[in-house]
């Protein structure tokens, strides 16, 4: 009998682990976050936060709506409402029609227009890694810098890949570099994906060319890839946070007498599959180096790129 329950035992403790790993780090963190914003609305007004009801998360989302919070921020919400819900033993059910309704009407009144960062373009990327460059920094952190912006943007990572990225994830080869992603927002089972960068015909932009000066230069042979620093120039073994990327991008921006208030870590990613789309990349292709499982928003890049190409007025002669 013993024995029945210590394997017992054994089971639940690996059926804990197992909730526990259904979901990335980042997303559960996410949904904590979200409903903790929801359970200070309820403590405000009086509400039980857990277990809810349609009425009250209903009325949660309208309260959103009147602080011009994005719609795809609002729809986020509900999803980490449902998720702790479900992930505490509760029943919600959030396509009661007072919520989707609810929603259906915001979108009326409000509109659902998304209002994304500005993404950061060939020309813009040749301009920011020129500032790099000229700066009165140690080597090794322009090499850091430079480095990190060019994999961003020529591997249309997200920022959590690109600061993910370990030295043994890379391979150099004759054509270039062959990158492994190891775990990424979609792809939550770690089935894998091998990314591909080839060398460019421009050494001072080619991110294979700095990676490896990066690479030589610091003498990192295992471990995060992009790493802090210490006071001075002195290398940490900490791994870069992703928050650091989309800063990094701020302060190149605002060096080179850009305002960076429209741009963010997303920029690079952004950046990449518009600057494709406008050379004629394939939407496979594109697809290909994001990562991205739906055509939605690849087609939504190549549809902003389009817009002055395929633009109607070009065949009136004035």
């Amino acid at each position: 009998m013993k024995n029945i329950i210590t394997d017992l035992k054994a089971l639940h403790d690996e059926t804990v682990l197992n909730l526990r790993s259904s979901k990335a780090k980042n997303t559960v963190r996410a949904y904590k976050s979200d409903f903790n914003d929801f359970g200070l609305f309820c403590v405000q007004n009086g509400f039980k936060s857990l277990p809810s009801e349609p009425k009250i998360v209903s009325l949660y989302l309208t309260y959103l709506s009147s602080k011009e919070v994005k719609m795809s921020t609002l729809k986020r919400r509900l999803v980490s409402i449902g998720v702790i819900h479900r992930l505490k033993g509760h029943y919600l059910d959030t396509k009661h029609p007072m919520i989707i309704e609810n929603i259906m009407g915001i979108k009326r009144r409000k509109g659902s227009e998304q209002r994304g960062k500005k993404p950061i373009l060939i020309n813009m990327l040749r301009v920011i890694i020129d500032v790099i460059d000229e700066q009165k920094k140690e080597q090794i952190k322009i090499l850091r810098d430079r480095s990190l912006i060019l994999m961003g943007f020529s591997g249309g990572f997200r920022r959590n890949e690109i600061i993910s990225l370990d030295f043994d994830d890379l391979d150099f080869v004759t054509e270039g570099l062959k990158i492994k992603i190891r775990r990424s927002k979609t792809d939550q089972f770690g089935e894998g994906l091998i990314k591909a960068l080839p060398y460019f015909n421009k050494s001072q932009y080619c991110p294979v060319i700095s990676l490896k000066k990066w690479i030589d230069y610091s003498k990192i042979n295992a471990g995060p890839l992009f790493r802090r620093f210490l006071k001075g120039s002195k290398l940490s073994k900490n791994r870069l946070t992703d928050q650091t990327v989309a800063l990094l991008i701020k302060e190149y921006l605002n060096l080179a007498g850009i305002d960076s208030k429209n741009y963010s870590g997303h920029s690079l990613r952004s950046g990449f599959a518009t600057s494709a789309a406008e050379s004629g990349a394939e939407e496979r292709s594109i697809m290909t180096m994001t990562g991205h499982k739906s055509t939605e928003m690849v087609r939504r890049y190549i549809k902003e790129a389009n817009l002055f190409k395929n633009n109607a007025l070009n065949k009136i002669k004035f």
